[in-house]
C-alpha cells in the first residue's frame, strides 16, 4: 500500500495473497484435492498472460492447475466433446475468453455445468445471479465487494459511475451495486459528455478496456477509483485510468497493473472452494 497525504494506492497483489493464504490454510486443514482446468482455444498472448496469473494463484492456494489448449480452428462439436471429458476430471473449469469468432461463445460457456462454473458465465449461473442469488459472485464483483468491505467503504450514500457495460465487469457489477442500494450510472467510452458524469462521481469503476480513457483532470478530489479495464499498449498492459494523474487526486486507487486484477483471480479460486462446499467436487 502506498499513501501520499490523503491518497492511497492499494496493493492488489498483497490483498490477493491474503485471500489465497486463507484458502491454502483451509485446503491443507481439510485435505482438499481440487483441480482447476482452463480451456484455451488458439494462442492469444494476452490470454496466455492471464492464464499464467491463474496458475500462479492456484499454486499459492494449493490447487492443482491444468491447461487444455486447442487449435484455433477446432469445431464447436469437437470442442464440446473435449470439454465434456475435462468436466469429468475437474473441480472447476474456465473457458478463457475471447474465443475465436468461428465459435459460439455463450454456447461454449454453457458447456460448463453449474457445479464447475467458477467464472459465473454460463446461462445457468448467470440466471441465478441476475435473479438476486449472490452466494456466488462473478470474480470481479467479488473483488470489488472484498475491497469495499476491507476498506469499510459505504456505498449507499455514494454516486457510483461504471464505465463499460460488458458481461465481465459493468453488467454484473451494476446488478450487485443496485442490490446493495447504490446510486449508479452505467456509461460507455462513447457516452456523450462522459466527463460530466465522471466529474460528479464519488466512486468510479472502469472496465472499458480503453487505455488512459480517464485522466486526473476529469475526476474530483477524493474520488475512489477502481480500474478493471486492460488493454495492450506497446507490449505492456495498460488500464482505463491514467495512473500518474489519477493517483494524485484519488483518495483510494486500484490501478492496472497490480490492483483489482490479482484480487479478481483470488476470488475466482474462492468460488472453487464454495463450489466444493456445495457439490463436493
Amino acid at each position: 500500500m502506498q499513501r501520499f497525504s490523503n491518497q492511497m494506492i492499494l496493493d492488489g497483489r498483497k490483498i490477493a495473497d491474503e485471500i489465497l493464504l486463507r484458502i491454502r490454510e483451509r485446503v491443507d486443514k481439510e485435505k482438499l484435492s481440487l483441480k482447476l482446468s482452463v480451456v484455451l482455444v488458439g494462442d492469444n498472448k494476452v490470454s496466455l498472460s492471464y492464464i499464467s496469473q491463474k496458475k500462479e494463484s492456484c499454486i499459492k492456494a494449493g490447487v492443482d492447475f491444468n491447461l487444455f489448449q486447442f487449435n484455433g480452428d477446432i469445431s464447436q462439436d469437437d470442442l464440446k466433446k473435449e470439454i465434456e471429458e475435462i468436466n469429468k476430471k475437474s473441480s472447476g473449469v474456465i473457458i478463457q475468453l475471447p474465443l475465436p469468432s468461428s465459435l459460439k461463445s455463450q454456447e461454449v460457456l454453457n458447456m460448463i455445468p453449474k457445479e464447475k462454473d467458477i467464472d459465473i458465465l454460463s446461462e445457468d449461473r448467470l440466471g441465478k445471479y441476475y435473479a438476486g442469488d449472490f452466494y456466488f459472485l462473478p470474480p470481479v464483483v467479488g473483488a470489488v465487494a472484498h475491497v469495499i468491505s476491507k476498506e469499510k467503504i459505504s456505498i449507499k450514500d455514494k454516486y457510483i459511475v461504471l464505465v463499460g457495460s460488458g458481461k465481465l465487469v459493468g453488467k454484473p457489477l451494476s446488478i450487485w451495486l443496485m442490490a446493495e442500494g447504490a446510486t449508479i450510472s452505467v456509461l460507455n467510452k462513447g457516452t456523450k459528455d462522459l466527463e460530466s458524469f465522471i466529474k460528479k462521481a464519488d466512486i468510479i469503476i472502469s472496465g472499458a478496456g480503453s487505455s488512459n480513457l480517464i485522466k486526473g483532470e476529469m475526476i474530483k478530489d477524493g474520488v475512489i477509483a477502481i480500474d478493471a479495464g486492460s488493454s495492450i499498449e506497446v507490449s505492456r498492459v495498460s488500464g482505463d485510468f491514467e495512473n500518474k494523474t489519477v493517483a494524485k487526486k484519488a483518495s483510494l486507487f486500484l490501478p492496472v497493473p497490480g490492483g483489482i486484477g490479482p484480487i479478481t483471480t483470488a476470488c475466482l479460486i474462492d468460488n472453487l472452494i464454495k463450489l466444493n462446499e456445495l457439490y463436493g467436487n
